[in-house]
């Protein structure tokens, strides 16, 4: 079973910048997709970004256009979410997962547990 761990949340000043890793025990190329999603309090989890690993394209929601990229390096495993240009409203739990794609949960078969980006002055 494919195992996510997810890195690189924190505190950090509205305008500012993050990048979070999505380690994956297994390869990434075993999956159609990764995808990141997030969760912010009270709400449902809602999809941010995936790739698909086949062709490497991206996918975006359309609050995160321009601001956040999705990459990655399949010599390692990993896949990030680089997050520039912060606002509050990012503040949330993020969660990486993998399956077949799309920015909605059921298409995911594996999760992380989540990392938490609190976006704050």
């Amino acid at each position: 079973q494919l195992q996510l761990v997810e890195s690189g949340g924190g505190l950090v000043q509205p305008g500012g910048s993050l990048r979070l890793s999505c380690a994956t025990s297994g390869s990434t190329l075993d999956y159609y997709a990764i995808g990141w999603f997030r969760q912010g309090p009270g709400k449902e989890r809602v999809g941010v970004s995936c790739i698909i690993n086949s062709d490497g394209s991206t996918y975006y929601a359309d609050s995160v256009k321009g601001r956040f990229t999705i990459s990655s390096d399949n010599a390692k495993n990993t896949v990030y979410l680089q997050m520039n240009s912060l606002k509050p409203e990012d503040t949330a739990v993020y969660y990486c997962a993998a399956g077949g794609g799309g920015l909605t949960p059921p298409e995911y078969d594996y999760w992380g547990q989540g990392t938490q980006v609190t976006v704050s002055s």
